[in-house]
């Protein structure tokens, strides 16, 4: 991804996270007192929920904000990375707050609680538009950790708001209470699927992992094939600082009488073009590799 295109795209997003950071934590207040007065666990817990979506919208604005610093002598590769830990952050605070909400349903079903269904439905509406107007604006950010985080915690009020109002309904029409319960656990189940996802994807980066779109071998077999002086390539290491921006270091065997500089242009070239790797570093050799002796 062209570098001034993904700055615009991040200060696009900044702006967007911050809208849908003032909408959340506003209407987090007044779930509060309308969770309280009505006695509905599902309100109380989406608005837990809200809080702290609110602080992890903060947390993914602030990463954003961060990562424009350029690099220092600490930091060569600047703060990119930082998207990533906060989506990291991001997934586990949603799982945390999911496994609690299980609890508190638990709770909820073993006691006799009366649920008064009309603030419910009232809060619950303005609730969903509220959340539907946040999901359309973090909508459509592509595939960045940070943004999907914070879309993330949408979801789980968007599913908070639909729950409550399911409950509500139910409630005022059959006057069945567990319903508030057994809706809030459906909630939380549906996000710690998409929590466990989202760890693993920007753990995956935090560990260095391969980028999903890069085969290793296939990456080596084009580039043997694409240039008939290059004999080998060997030591391949490939990993991101973010989804965007995918980093690759490579050692290339040549001919002795092959022109390097050619080479190095041609395999920076093809790492750009067929894997959107704009950021290489590539070792050339003509010779026996001395760093045989290490260990991929």
């Amino acid at each position: 991804m062209n570098h001034d295109h993904a700055d615009h795209a991040h200060s696009a997003n900044e702006r967007r996270l911050l809208a849908v950071m003032c909408l959340t934590g506003g209407f987090a207040f007044v779930e509060v007192v309308a969770g309280l007065y009505a006695g509905s666990l599902t309100l109380l817990a989406d608005a837990g929920h809200m809080f702290t979506d609110a602080f992890g919208i903060g947390l993914a604005w602030y990463a954003f904000r961060l990562s424009r610093r350029s690099h220092d002598e600490k930091l060569t590769y600047g703060y990119h990375r930082f998207q990533v830990l906060a989506a990291f952050v991001n997934g586990i605070a949603v799982a945390i707050i999911a496994l609690w909400i299980v609890l508190e349903a638990i709770e909820r079903l073993n006691q006799s609680v009366s649920v008064l269904a009309a603030p419910v439905l009232a809060v619950a509406l303005i609730g969903l538009v509220i959340n539907l107007i946040a999901f359309a604006v973090l909508s459509g950010s592509g595939t960045n950790l940070n943004m999907r985080g914070a879309l993330l915690h949408v979801v789980g009020d968007l599913l908070g708001s639909v729950a409550a109002l399911v409950a509500g309904l139910v409630i005022l029409l059959t006057g069945w209470m567990p319903i508030d319960a057994l809706l809030s656990m459906l909630v939380a189940i549906i996000l710690v699927r998409s929590a466990w996802r989202l760890v693993g994807q920007a753990g995956h980066i935090l560990l260095e992992g391969v980028p999903t779109h890069i085969d290793v071998d296939a990456l080596k077999e084009h580039l043997t094939a694409l240039i008939p002086a290059v004999e080998e390539v060997h030591h391949v290491h490939a990993w991101s600082l973010t989804v965007e921006r995918p980093m690759v270091t490579l050692h290339a065997r040549i001919r002795e009488d092959a022109d390097t500089g050619h080479i190095m242009n041609i395999i920076k070239r093809a790492l750009r073009d067929e894997f959107s790797i704009t950021h290489s570093t590539v070792q050339i050799e003509s010779d026996a590799c001395p760093d045989e002796h290490e260990h991929d």
